[in-house]
């Protein structure tokens, strides 16, 4: 049977709102783009948005900032961290991860992942042994929630300062938890393919007030912390004012104004995802040999983009099999080539790090492939890609 090729692009998002549009030109017209320039007795947009995602989030305060990269590298040095200390995190996990790290003057040390792509937690255990590691920036890559339960144990048994990014989480449960809530910070990007889109952004949440202190001077708030409406008393900012180095990071009142309204959305658009993912990962469940992980029903997920496995694959067939799937217009990435590729790549090709042997999680990526599920696709265009990665699925299965 002849497959009809799927024609739409996997980068095209839904437009922005009129009313966030509305709101955008109204901080164009003012000429007042800058985080701190407002008006006598004004709130600005970037303001608004802190208090209103704190609000969504449940957490007490929140700072808006440049981009999840930048979030997750301020939130470590906000925590504490030292010139060459060790940082836990996730051998699954995207390059800004391991690059927050290093820029914040860590060193990762990556943890093991199992089949459904998520924290091994026995290596974690293990390596917290080893190491003496007091940093875990746990990395929720592609939506996939750990056992929060089991992992606060061993945070908690180890004194762990635990950081979440969130890039793929946000508005994620785990037992009417909200994601990015379990440690001292969250850690959230608007960047255009996450779940707000200002094209580039980030957000940090925390209920510790000496942390978001540290944060909001580090953004680069010069002497201006008290403009900040979900932060912490100006009392708490005595000391911190003077010891921390100001960095400029703070989100812009643009790109603000153009997130706010999507907020609004979220959660309808939450359901949206998950309603594509679930179709995807229906028909891909009906076929022996393509592996879909297995998610905990402790977990809300949001699911963006749906990822699966076939066990056994070598990287030539996964070449080929990328190759085919391109052809009928599917763009898959794969997670096992060690040449980084676009947006993807892996451990072995950090190599401004000291490789590390990551046997398990290798032999798991090797055969592991990802695809990208836009709001843009309507639920049939999502059974279109399932029959197409199923046909080309076929030739590369063990039987």
């Amino acid at each position: 049977m002849t497959i009809k090729a799927f024609t739409r692009p996997f980068t095209q998002q839904e437009p922005i709102s009129q009313e966030a549009i509305d709101a955008a030109t109204e901080v164009l017209k003012s000429g007042r783009l800058h985080r701190y320039n407002t008006i006598e007795n004004e709130l600005s947009e970037v303001s608004h948005l802190e208090e209103e995602y704190a609000a969504y989030q449940g957490s007490k305060y929140c700072l808006a900032c440049a981009s999840g990269g930048y979030a997750m590298s301020v939130a470590l040095k906000a925590a504490g961290l030292k010139l060459g200390e060790s940082v836990l995190t996730n051998t699954f996990t995207l390059a800004p991860v391991p690059g927050s790290i290093s820029n914040a003057g860590g060193l990762p040390i990556f943890i093991e992942i199992t089949r459904d792509l998520i924290l091994d937690l026995e290596d974690l255990s293990n390596k917290v042994s080893e190491s003496g590691a007091r940093f875990l920036l746990i990395s929720h890559m592609r939506g996939h929630l750990v056992d929060m339960d089991k992992l606060m144990q061993i945070v908690n048994e180890n004194n762990l300062i635990l950081i979440e990014d969130c890039a793929h989480t946000m508005g994620a449960l785990w037992k009417n938890q909200r994601s990015g809530s379990f440690g001292i910070a969250g850690c959230f990007s608007t960047q255009t393919y996450k779940h707000l889109n200002s094209g580039e952004g980030g957000l940090i949440t925390s209920n510790d007030e000496k942390f978001m202190a540290r944060a909001i001077i580090y953004s680069g708030s010069y002497m201006l912390y008290e403009r900040h409406s979900a932060a912490p008393s100006s009392e708490v900012f005595s000391d911190i004012r003077l010891e921390t180095p100001n960095y400029s990071g703070r989100m812009d009142n643009l790109r603000a104004a153009i997130l706010r309204p999507q907020l609004k959305n979220l959660e309808n658009n939450i359901n949206r995802w998950n309603e594509r993912y679930q179709l995807v990962e229906n028909e891909l469940n009906e076929v022996n040999g393509l592996e879909v992980p297995v998610r905990f029903k402790e977990e809300r997920y949001v699911g963006s983009s749906i990822q699966f496995r076939i066990p056994g694959i070598t990287n030539s067939e996964a070449k080929s099999f990328i190759k085919k799937n391109k052809e009928l217009g599917v763009e898959l990435k794969w997670f096992g080539n060690d040449e980084p590729n676009g947006f993807t790549s892996n451990h072995k090709s950090w190599k401004y790090l000291s490789q590390q042997e990551l046997k398990q999680s290798d032999d798991i990526l090797s055969g592991l492939f990802d695809l990208r599920l836009p709001l843009t696709f309507s639920l049939e265009d999502c059974s279109h890609l399932s029959n197409i990665i199923i046909a080309c699925s076929d030739e590369f299965i063990r039987k």
